[in-house]
């Protein structure tokens, strides 16, 4: 395998200067500074229009007010000054139909009278709620930010367009304000077809109509610098450096384009989709193939549950010697759902140095009002079936906009705010965003360069990476019967009292218990006035240990949250009452379906293959996103549950353990716990524990899969040890025997062959001749590949030859 050398960065400066020489498209705008009647020009060349304009009309009765102070981070344009009112009122700019960038901006700061807490109100434009009871001091202490800017695109088939300020009715002193607003036409860049990413395996159509309003959510320089409005092509727009949201170690590395290399756009691509930095830059996963093979390039984006997002990508390859088809290619995952396989940016683009952009949408569902905000997955890995040249993958630039998808709003939350105080009064900024519920890594670096520039940046990342490693280590008490203060921070779960879940489980009747175990019972249960149908393990009489595993079980979901893991909702530590909270699953777990007491329900063998997939994405990201890893050590199909649609869970983290942080460790000495039959044998023989643990626990369970036996059946003294008895089967040329009586017939060739060699690659005695679950889940996902394609074919050649016969 060829490994890619990277360039030095020589040619950035010459890139810059050549970008900077190309003209912008030209579109009609305007920056207002709202609650002044003066024009002024701000640092950065913007003119910052009065309202005395002739082009704009402005509600009476409404006033005009500075900030009675403006945080020193703050620029005076467009933030010195406001128009607010305690009743409602609007803008009405005259601008020619069509689509129109609108940003909002906002300063949570007194007005005279008027305290920034009262500020509670909603915006429309038109019939499009695009903020309601918004609270943007709220905000900004939330997001630990100093001022705040909202983007929409608002599509107005009329030559006026209104902007509303909507007091809260529900807040008695409440008053709207609003500091600057710019507006800038726009050629209208959401139409077409676009792939819907969801859990099946086809992306499905889906069209932004034309009378859509979009929210900006997120635009990313992705490899480079920051892009100020006036650096962009024409629309004033702001692109992020994405360092700040990339996940885990793989940063990959960044580049910029080789000197001789000459960016140009191509005829179907106008200059205002991106500016050319955008594509003189990039970020790849680096030149070692086999790192490579073994991780996701990842961004984390937290976005607002219960809402479409529409993701562009942009790409451009910008560096010799990627000049041909076949050499890098990659697939795009989204929020967990494949998006595309065997993205080849030189295919799409036509060649190196041409830019092109790719867009899908992807559907974030509602989540409980206590966790609004979830986190959306962006990740690329490099497609190893279709052999590339380079096993790498590269991006550009990204944008993420919330969609109103017919709903006519895009207003989110306000995001909650819950900051421990300190005993130092003079507590710091950055330590106040480590104390906020709702705080992302963006807030943290905005803050930073805010107050002191790059340094206080630098020293931000530092805490952050600290905070990181040791976080584990406050989750905890060395006391087992400490209280519930101690056990968690309350910003990590909902803390349920007894009372409440005696409710909510009928006094914990037996007629709700759905499951049980060595923790002890697990109920159905209701809250939230019977809203919400919740599980509740109910511990019984534990013993230290139990405790133990109490604990380590909050302490470990709590700082999770994938789509493949069970959701903690939260606990109850109510004296002698041990209780955890999660997310029902009302299709139970995977061994009853198997074997257990729901078998009379057949699971086909698809669905059982997108089971494994799901699971196997769980466990893959225990071991490789959660930092330090996490070993489940107990993987089995018992703790593989099943949400209504049959989207697979990991559950029941009681012995779940953190892998070694030293990267000179290959593994932590352990107790040998878990259950027999899903054991590592080198686990019970050296006592120690490591990823390949779970690897092998889950081969058990990938043979559990194909053959619906139990991975001991004490009841068969001849067959007892599937893993023995399989190997002996293949021993013996018995292959037919090996597969599910309920499945015969349906598993095809090629995905029967590739999913055992993977199962028994899995169960291997030796743990360095087993795979990493990266591997195993793409073998997994090339086997439900060629399952459908090859019955796909079977049903087209029937077709025809009953064409024929006829």
């Amino acid at each position: 395998m060829t490994n890619l050398s990277l360039d030095p960065l020589l040619s950035y400066l010459f890139l810059l200067l050549s970008v900077s020489s190309t003209p912008a498209a030209a579109f009609n705008f305007i920056f207002l500074n709202c609650g002044s009647s003066e024009s002024s020009t701000a640092p950065d060349g913007r003119n910052w229009t009065g309202e005395s304009t002739s082009s704009i009309t402005v509600t009476p009765n409404t006033l005009s007010l500075q900030a009675k102070i403006l945080d020193s981070s703050v620029p005076y344009l467009p933030y010195g000054t406001a128009r607010l009112s305690s009743s409602p009122f609007s803008y009405s700019f005259r601008f020619p139909p069509g689509r129109k960038l609108i940003r909002l901006h906002l300063y949570a700061g007194d007005y005279g009278n008027y305290s920034a807490a009262d500020a509670l109100f909603s915006v429309k434009s038109g019939p499009h709620t695009l903020l309601n009871n918004f609270s943007a001091l709220q905000t900004s202490q939330a997001l630990v930010i100093s001022y705040i800017v909202r983007e929409y695109s608002v599509n107005s088939s009329s030559p006026l367009l209104n902007l509303t300020f909507i007091p809260s009715t529900s807040h008695p002193s409440s008053y709207a304000f609003i500091n600057g607003i710019e507006v800038v036409s726009s050629p209208d860049i959401f139409n077409g077809s676009i792939p819907l990413i969801t859990n099946i395996d086809m992306p499905q159509p889906y069209t932004v109509e034309p009378d859509w309003t979009l929210e900006t959510v997120y635009r990313l320089n992705v490899g480079g610098n920051f892009i100020g409005p006036m650096e962009d092509s024409g629309l004033f727009r702001s692109w992020e450096d994405d360092s700040i949201y990339i996940y885990g170690a793989g940063f990959g590395v960044t580049y910029a384009a080789d000197s001789n290399v000459s960016i140009r756009y191509p005829a179907n691509l106008p200059e205002f989709i991106a500016p050319l930095q955008v594509y003189a830059t990039a970020r790849s996963m680096g030149p070692s193939a086999t790192i490579n093979s073994n991780y996701n390039l990842t961004w984390i984006l937290p976005v607002d549950s219960g809402f479409y997002y529409l993701l562009r990508f942009h790409f451009c390859e910008i560096q010799y010697p990627i000049t041909l088809v076949n050499q890098r290619v990659f697939n795009i995952f989204i929020y967990n759902h494949t998006a595309f396989e065997g993205f080849d940016v030189i295919a799409e683009s036509g060649g190196i140095g041409v830019p092109t952009y790719t867009d899908f949408v992807v559907a974030i569902p509602k989540q409980a009002e206590s966790d609004d905000m979830v986190d959306l997955f962006v990740e690329l890995h490099p497609d190893l079936y279709a052999q590339p040249e380079y096993w790498d993958a590269i991006l550009n630039g990204l944008e993420v906009f919330k969609l109103e998808a017919g709903g006519d709003t895009l207003a989110g939350p306000n995001p909650m705010v819950s900051i421990t105080p300190s005993r130092d009064q003079n507590t710091n900024a950055i330590t106040r965003i480590i104390n906020s519920k709702k705080v992302k890594i963006r807030s943290i670096v905005e803050i930073a360069i805010g107050v002191g520039g790059p340094v206080v940046a630098l020293l931000a990342f530092a805490l952050l990476y600290l905070l990181h490693s040791k976080k584990k280590k406050s989750l905890t008490s060395d006391s087992p019967h400490s209280d519930q203060s101690n056990l968690i921070s309350s910003t990590y779960c909902r803390q349920f009292s007894f009372a409440e879940l005696v409710q909510a489980t009928d006094s914990f009747d037996d007629a709700l218990i759905i499951g049980s175990g060595g923790f002890g019972k697990v109920y159905r249960g209701t809250i939230d006035g019977g809203a919400k149908i919740i599980a509740i393990k109910r511990g019984g009489s534990l013993s230290g240990q139990g405790i133990d595993e109490f604990r380590n079980e909050i302490k470990t979901l709590s700082k999770l949250t994938h789509h493949h893991l069970v959701s903690l909702l939260g606990y109850c530590h109510d004296s002698a009452e041990l209780i955890i909270v999660y997310e029902y699953m009302p299709l139970g777990n995977l061994g009853d379906h198997l074997y257990g007491k729901k078998k009379k329900e057949l699971i086909p063998w698809v669905r059982r293959l997108e089971i494994c997939i799901g699971a196997a994405k769980g466990i893959h990201y225990l071991h490789t996103g959660a930092k330090p890893a996490i070993i489940h050590r107990d993987v089995k199909t018992s703790n593989i549950l099943l949400d209504e649609d049959w989207v697979a869970k990991i559950s029941d983290f009681g012995l779940s353990k953190d892998g070694p942080e030293d990267l000179g460790l290959s593994h932590v000495s352990s107790a040998v716990r878990g259950t027999m039959g899903y054991l590592d044998p080198e686990y019970i023989m050296l006592m120690q524990l490591t990823e390949k643990s779970d690897v092998y626990a889950f081969g058990v369970v990938l043979l559990e899969v194909i053959s619906g036996r139990p991975a001991l059946d004490p009841a068969n003294a001849e067959e007892e040890n599937l893993v023995d008895w399989i190997r002996q089967c293949r021993r013996e040329g018995d292959v037919e025997v090996i597969v599910d009586p309920d499945l015969r017939g349906s598993v095809g060739e090629r995905c029967f062959e590739i999913f055992m060699r993977t199962a028994e690659s899995c169960v291997l005695d030796k743990r360095v001749e087993r795979p990493a679950m990266g591997n195993v889940l793409r073998d997994l996902e090339l086997a439900l590949h060629l399952q459908l394609k090859d019955f796909a074919e079977e049903a087209i050649n029937e077709e025809k030859a009953a064409g024929h016969e006829a």
